[in-house]
């Protein structure tokens, strides 16, 4: 039986195939793709991904179903929630330039296998985003015509009684996907002109809806009378920022463009910045507007803002409303359309997904074979999924990769940058420096032990040290981490910062609803695993990191990821279990294909150190005088090989 059994060194290797980085390239600017956007091209790309779908969907579904007139609480939550995932997506586009956005950071970062999960979330994540959008924009076209649309469909077609699946088939949603698609594939400069005319129009209308929302306020609609501000309580505004983090997941367009833009150590954390803030200033007023024009439980969750201007009696202006806001939802079409082809190319560049989806038309230099297989299934999901399960699904998928990216600045931050001398493994030895001289085929050691104790005891008087070693003021206090490789201790905290996390919001969550724990233990848990969570965050603070002027870098590290990485759990938390459920099917089709496919083709397995030839190894001895015998020490592999001895001679110097 034993001899069945897997070996320790062949889980060794395993595992490190599963956590093995990606290796960036030295010219990080070099693309096949065209670098031809601009700071304001990646502003209105990102203002586009996130107003238009949660602006005139999620603000009356949540309003009514979720949190009533307090969805202005749960935008502003998810909005401070956004702000520090944003933060990192920004520190990360501009260091790391390439495609891929959650995924990339995480490969450069964490390590393969997360990377691929990430990845293959980010996937399902921007497909239901257009899917969902194509719905919401096929019932506002419905509802400028009395809904006869969807009259027609359910008379000629048939409707569905089914969980999770529309009540009828939207080919209208279908075939807006398809047109969007086309545009798509005919290049950046395309997406991005239509980008901007759909985004100004849009502008236009809410500001419209602003001002005449405030003309038209009720302050009555927020008295007891009709529910009060917060009629499902602290409860109904966290369940409603969960659901409301589908309103800003378009700021990740940003980074996922990272590639095409001309300038993006500036451009990309400039455009997050402001595509952020003023979308989480539209969600807010025209949350505040929306519920004082009309009751908050007497909303239309399918068209909201245009049905409160019908029942005011401005039907000129809910017809004015309900067609700016197709021109908002084109905006998001074009960005997740924009921005998935993208991420699935990089994972298809790196090895990890089928090899078809990594060619670039050589005129338009876009993923066109990507852009044209997502349409379709993003076409499929529209034509029979319902939005509610849609939205719900797709809110989880951005949490984790929020979590994810938050966790790897962390861990990027408190490594060693490119360039400096490459620290190994736990039980490794550093490699010598490199030295002009004979080449790499010549590998020879000149190493006295006095030498050598001048070598550290200058390493140890250095004020300046590197990122990931133990501060200087905490040595006496902590000196038994001293032994450890810069950066190993902060990966330990990290894991156990977000494990601390994980079981702290279970229990704040769980714990007096689905647990039913005393009161005793429920206060003794939570006070145990606060002390996790801040003892993991201060033995991070207590090492070195990265300081650099030369790109954005996130403020707080590592009290603002840390905060990130907490609130999104407890976020994910707060879903149904429905969701999680989903989420982890679809988890496990990401693993089959992993094992299946990308761990075999993995680009990384080409970089892999490979054993050199070395002839001989010279070892220097040192002497009482001038003079010092040169031993040769044959290699090991050369012994077994049976290859001939080098000559030992002797040399003066």
């Amino acid at each position: 039986m034993a001899r069945w059994l897997p070996r320790s060194t062949d889980l060794t290797r395993f595992c490190q195939k599963l956590n093995r980085v990606k290796t960036l390239e030295d010219d990080m600017m070099e693309t096949s793709f065209n670098r031809c956007l601009s700071t304001i091209d990646l502003t209105l790309l990102g203002i586009g991904g996130m107003v238009g779908s949660g602006l005139y969907v999620l603000t009356g579904t949540v309003a009514k179903e979720i949190a009533g007139p307090a969805v202005i609480v749960s935008f502003i939550i998810a909005g401070f929630a956004s702000l520090l995932a944003a933060l990192c997506y920004a520190e990360f586009g501009a260091r790391v330039p390439k495609t891929g956005s959650a995924y990339m950071f995480t490969y450069v970062s964490v390590g393969e296998i997360w990377a691929f999960l990430i990845g293959w979330n980010v996937l399902l994540e921007y497909m239901i985003g257009g899917a969902a959008v194509a719905r919401a924009w096929s019932g506002y076209l419905d509802s400028i015509f009395n809904h006869k649309i969807k009259n027609f469909t359910e008379t000629h077609v048939g409707a569905w009684q089914v969980p999770f699946l529309a009540r009828y088939p939207d080919f209208l949603a279908a075939a807006i996907l398809l047109v969007a698609t086309a545009f798509i594939s005919f290049g950046a400069k395309v997406s991005s002109w239509l980008n901007h005319v759909f985004s100004a129009i849009s502008m236009g209308v809410i500001l419209f809806i602003l001002i005449m929302g405030f003309v038209l306020a009720q302050p009555k609609n927020w008295s007891t009378q009709e529910g009060g501000f917060a009629p499902y309580g602290l409860s109904g505004i966290m369940a409603g920022t969960a659901t409301c983090f589908y309103a800003f997941v378009g700021f990740d367009v940003i980074a996922a463009s990272s590639e095409e833009a001309r300038n993006p150590q500036r451009a990309v954390p400039r455009a997050i910045a402001f595509s952020l803030g003023l979308a989480t200033g539209a969600y807010i007023l025209v949350s505040v507007v929306l519920t004082l024009m009309v009751p908050w439980h007497t909303l239309d969750p399918d068209s909201a803002l245009a049905d409160a201007f019908y029942r005011r009696g401005y039907s000129w202006a809910g017809f004015l409303v309900a067609a700016g806001s197709i021109c908002a939802m084109n905006t998001v079409l074009l960005s997740n359309l924009f921005s998935l082809p993208r991420i699935v190319y990089a994972m298809a560049e790196d090895g990890l997904f089928f090899q078809v989806f990594s060619r670039v038309h050589p005129r338009t230099q876009v993923p066109v074979v990507g852009i044209v297989v997502f349409g379709l299934l993003m076409a499929l999901l529209a034509l029979v999924f319902d939005l509610e399960a849609l939205v719900q699904f797709l809110s989880i998928g951005t949490l984790l990769a929020y979590t994810f990216v938050a966790a790897s600045i962390i861990v990027l931050r408190f490594q060693q940058q490119k360039g400096d001398v490459p620290v190994p493994a736990a039980g490794g030895r550093p490699n010598p420096e490199p030295h002009e001289g004979p080449s790499s085929s010549e590998l020879k050691e000149y190493e006295s032990f006095s030498d050598k104790l001048q070598l550290v005891d200058r390493d140890k008087s250095k004020e300046q040290r590197e990122p990931g070693q133990l501060k200087a003021a905490f040595e006496p206090y902590l000196e038994f981490l001293s032994d450890f490789y810069p950066g190993e201790v902060v990966t330990v905290a990290v894991v156990t910062l977000m494990v601390s996390a994980i079981c702290l919001c279970s229990i704040l969550v769980f714990g007096n609803t689905h647990l039913h724990l005393p009161t005793w233990s429920y206060s003794l848990l939570l006070v145990l695993f606060s002390l996790g969570f801040l003892l993991s965050l201060l033995l991070i603070w207590a090492h070195e990191q990265q300081h650099s002027t030369q790109t954005f870098q996130i403020p707080l590290v590592p009290l603002s990821p840390a905060l990130s990485i907490i609130l999104n759990i407890y976020l994910m938390l707060k879903l149904s279990y429905m969701t999680w459920l989903r989420f982890a099917i679809w988890l496990l089709l990401g693993l089959l294909v992993y094992f299946g496919y990308g761990i075999w083709h993995s680009k990384e397995n080409l970089r892999e150190p490979r054993p050199q030839r070395v002839s001989a190894r010279y070892v220097v001895f040192p002497g009482g005088s001038l003079e010092e015998r040169v031993q040769a020490v044959q290699p090991s592999s050369q012994a077994a090989a049976g290859l001939p001895d080098t000559d030992t001679d002797d040399c003066k110097r």
